[in-house]
């Protein structure tokens, strides 16, 4: 064996130390993909004397894997979560976008609740003509009421003030007010314009109504009859009650119908608040009972109260 033949072998493959016959693996081109990077090389073979040898690129998967598996670590796993949360589809809506949608719901809530509130308002709206010219009516007539009782009391406050004539004044207002005290509070007999009113079929509750109705369109002083001869003063304490066997109580006293009720007040005013739709005469004739009514130039109220000694009032002044 020659010196050279001795040199050959004595060279060995990096890594592996096999001989290399004196010979250097062949490069090995390694084409570019279209994006510029490049591919790992796949393993070669190389044949050295009888010994083939697989080179190995750096890159391969061989050369890459390591020796044994690591675990997964928590930080991996974060690395995933946050990956998925930067997915287009799993965008997380801004604070100030959440923001928005919630002030326009409540604005949407809002407008809602006005809207029908003002469609529960709106009920003169939907009534008929002849109807609103009966309201418009009344109020006139009170407002006329209310003026002339307005003159009224600025007269007596100058006269009360007027020196001499004062204390005659005083004595004549303080008469006049006795009387409508004491019509008020059924002690004295009364008359005046007003209706004469006939109900028949109706109950407690109808004749309550009917009380109340012509206290709202200025009544001033009443009395309800019975059939069997009774009569009661109404005043602002009196009660109705529905009675065993038929008829009502008014205060107490047992009244058969058909009753008749007599009030002082502005007949045309009290007639028109009695027959608005849905009223007291609508209602008594939905039930089967009948309301008549009769205008009076001059109505007679003769039952009166016994005064009442009050106990624990006492006036102010």
């Amino acid at each position: 064996m020659t010196d050279r033949e001795d040199s050959d072998r004595d060279e060995t493959v990096p890594g592996f130390g096999l001989p290399t016959a004196g010979r250097k693996p062949p490069a090995v081109d390694v084409p570019e993909s279209a994006g510029g990077d490049a591919e790992p090389a796949e393993a070669e073979d190389t044949r050295v004397g009888d010994v083939t040898v697989e080179e190995i690129s750096p890159t391969s998967p061989v050369a890459s894997m390591p020796d044994t598996p690591e675990p997964a670590s928590a930080e991996s796993d974060l690395d995933r979560s946050a990956a998925k949360e930067r997915k287009p589809g799993l965008k997380r809506p801004a604070p100030a976008g959440t923001l928005i949608w919630v002030l326009l719901a409540l604005l949407g809530f809002t407008l809602v609740v006005q809207l029908r509130s003002n469609d529960a308002d709106s009920g003169l709206s939907t009534m008929r003509q002849e109807d609103l010219v009966q309201i418009l009516s009344d109020l006139e007539a009170r407002d006329s009421r209310l003026n002339t009782d307005i003159e009224s009391l600025e007269r007596t406050r100058q006269q009360l003030t007027s020196g001499v004539e004062g204390r005659q004044a005083a004595l004549e207002e303080a008469g006049k007010r006795s009387q409508e005290l004491g019509l008020l509070a059924g002690t004295i007999a009364g008359r005046g314009p007003g209706l004469d009113i006939a109900m028949d079929k109706v109950k407690a509750s109808d004749v309550l109504n009917t009380v109340q109705e012509l206290r709202g369109s200025g009544g001033e002083v009443m009395q309800i009859s019975g059939v069997n001869g009774t009569s009661v003063r109404i005043v602002a304490s009196t009660y109705f009650v529905d009675a065993a066997g038929g008829g009502i109580l008014a205060d107490g006293d047992r009244l058969t119908g058909p009753f008749r009720l007599l009030v002082i007040g502005s007949p045309e005013t009290m007639r028109t608040a009695l027959q608005i739709p849905g009223g007291v005469v609508a209602s008594v004739k939905s039930d089967g009972g009948s309301v008549t009514m009769d205008s009076r130039s001059m109505v007679e109220v003769t039952a009166v109260r016994k005064a009442t000694a009050l106990q624990y009032a006492r006036p102010v002044s």
